[in-house]
């Protein structure tokens, strides 16, 4: 097997392994939240994490397959493709704004943080602009929760990350 063969053999199984993190981590813990039936969960720190430590391309995969198959097993069969996308686009933006950083020497925690802000932004906002259309001025009521989500998920993510982060390099080095 050739060296190029086993970086991307390793690559996909890290995904794989994301994928069933982010959605393990999102089913686990449901704390129940009013207006919508939605719930928070502790899903968002590993949707983070799959950006920052799988890259773009491979962390929205993870990200945006594990959150929609959470959403799928727990019967949010509305919330799948839309889940799919926001979550995506939050692994996406994750590898991209940690990497970008990276270039311009700011530290590993600075740059967690600002993926878990966007992260937090987007799940309120994207999440209220699809349930707008089901539920009306009660989807105002999940913005709050969402933004709690959002910033577990950011707190989560910054902690999680230094030690994950020297697991999956000691890992794959060998």
């Amino acid at each position: 097997m050739s060296n190029n063969t086993s970086v991307t053999t390793k690559k996909w199984v890290l995904t794989a392994l994301f994928t069933a993190l982010v959605s393990v981590a999102t089913m686990i813990i449901k704390i129940p939240t009013a207006g919508t039936g939605g719930y928070i969960h502790l899903g968002d720190a590993f949707v983070i994490l799959s950006g920052i430590i799988l890259g773009p391309v491979y962390g929205g995969l993870a990200a945006g397959i594990g959150s929609a198959l959470a959403d799928l097993i727990g019967g949010y069969m509305l919330y799948v493709p839309i889940t799919f996308v926001i979550k995506g686009v939050i692994g996406l933006l994750s590898g991209l704004i940690y990497n970008k950083f990276m270039v311009q020497k700011i530290s590993a925690t600075i740059r967690c943080i600002l993926c878990g802000i966007v992260a937090t932004i987007l799940v309120a906002g994207g999440y209220l602009l699809f349930e707008i259309f089901f539920y009306g001025a009660a989807a105002l009521s999940s913005v709050p929760q969402n933004i709690i989500q959002g910033l577990s998920g950011l707190v989560i993510a910054t902690i999680l990350h230094p030690a994950l982060k020297k697991a999956i390099i000691v890992t794959t080095s060998s």
